[in-house]
């Protein structure tokens, strides 16, 4: 939402909007001169956007409650409501588009194909999940006619894009509270693999249940591979190769086994747009990844503090293993907050499974986002079904206090709600020691 909102706010239109809590992105859309509030109250809508004529467009995004005043007051007073993905359609339509999609690995993947286009002499516009740490915004707008663009699986919303290129990172089972069952979500995403426009291109992962497309992997053999995968000082390097084109010795600029696998199919992406391995090669060295996804935060000789977004035990278990390859003599402590009552319901086993790879786990009260409480649903409900005893559920507050009285030597904060909001007053309390 906040890419489409620094879109329209770069043409020259007014811009407001409505979030339920004040991020340091949301004070970055202000300071570029957005109106953005955070009550959901109508009286506090911009007088500007109360008139309806053809000259103001409301845009909505699904996670919004549907009882929410702000969007209920624009639906009664009859304004031509659009979400968010069918504007993302429109603005793509007529471009050149490189849309990557999966229900996670999604916005790194997006990320890294932008950055090697920009990195390449490329001038791509590219409409990201998250911020790009190589450029601090979500939002790119170039010059030439080809957009990169995060293509989201929630309530089908990526059926409104017709790709030249597509990539499909993962299709585990999730947002159950829209698809109903893994096999309603499988077939949207084999129908949004369909969609590619005349002479495109999909490239997924291997053993997807999809029919056709560029395989890639990072076990064994597929169209697309990374072997000799390697930590060296701290770094992840690996060999490309497919078919045609081999490339040696890539040093990533970010870390983890995942985005390794994420790496193989952005170069895949990248040689389909005739982009010069060796300006590939340079162009991951230099990637330094999104805000959130496998983020260093503190990392010195007492102490290494990671933030990742990961919600699902999937991205869970990479995430965590990922820690684990790197620092295998550091105790891991986890902090993580659950995200929706659906999720935890729908995953409960699989979140208690992963979760007891940490050596020690603080975890938060589930965030609601959206949803409305679930009778008998509940962060206990993980913690119950744990096999690992140093385990906890504790409050924000409470698990900063933990965290000063223990002085972690590896700590993971992971989750997809405003969990954070603790990543500042953790980051304080380990580097002042």
């Amino acid at each position: 939402m906040s890419g489409l909102a620094r879109y329209f706010n770069h043409l020259g239109c007014t811009v407001g909007g409505y979030d339920k809590t004040p991020t340091p992105l949301t004070d970055s859309l202000q300071s570029e001169g957005m109106q953005i509030v955070f009550e959901d109250k109508v009286d506090l809508i911009p007088a500007e956007f109360h008139t309806l004529d053809n000259a103001t467009l409301v845009i909505y995004t699904p996670a919004i409650p549907k009882d929410s005043a702000i969007l209920n007051f624009f639906k009664d007073q009859g304004f031509d409501l659009q979400k968010r993905s069918q504007v993302l359609g429109i603005i793509s339509k007529g471009m050149f588009t490189v849309a990557v999609a999966g229900t996670h690995g999604k916005t790194t993947t997006s990320t890294m194909v932008a950055h090697i286009l920009k990195a390449s002499g490329i001038d791509c516009s590219a409409f990201l999940g998250g911020i790009a740490s190589n450029y601090n915004t979500n939002a790119l707008f170039g010059k030439s006619n080809m957009v990169v663009v995060e293509a989201d699986e929630y309530d089908r919303s990526f059926l409104t894009l017709h790709p030249d290129i597509s990539i499909i990172t993962s299709m585990d089972a999730d947002h159950l509270d829209i698809y109903g069952d893994h096999e309603q979500m499988t077939s949207s995403f084999r129908q949004f693999a369909s969609q590619l426009k005349p002479g495109g291109k999909l490239i997924h992962r291997k053993g997807l249940r999809l029919d056709s497309g560029d395989t890639y992997t990072i076990h064994g053999e597929a169209d697309a591979m990374a072997e000799n995968i390697r930590v060296e000082n701290g770094s992840f390097f690996f060999d490309f190769r497919n078919s045609t084109v081999s490339i040696a010795n890539i040093e990533l600029g970010i870390a983890g086994t995942h985005n390794i696998e994420n790496a193989v199919a952005a170069i895949q992406a990248a040689l389909y747009l005739n982009i010069a391995p060796d300006a590939i090669h340079a162009a991951l060295t230099s990637f330094r990844g999104v805000k959130r996804r496998f983020e260093y935060i503190v990392k010195n000789d007492k102490h290494i503090f990671i933030d990742d977004y990961a919600h699902h035990p999937e991205e869970l278990r990479a995430c965590i293993s990922s820690v684990k390859k790197l620092y295998p003599s550091k105790k891991l402590t986890t902090i993580f907050q659950p995200h929706l009552f659906t999720r935890t319901r729908d995953f409960v086993d699989g979140f208690a499974e992963v979760l007891d790879m940490s050596d020690e786990l603080l975890l938060l009260d589930i965030y609601p986002a959206r949803e409305l409480p679930i009778p008998g649903v509940d962060a206990d409900m993980i913690l119950s079904r744990m096999k690992n005893v140093n385990k906890r559920l504790c409050g924000k507050a409470e698990s900063i206090e933990i965290v000063k009285a223990e002085m972690p030597e590896l700590l993971l904060t992971v989750g997809a709600g405003d969990i954070d909001q603790l990543v500042g007053p953790l980051k304080q309390v380990l580097q002042h020691v």
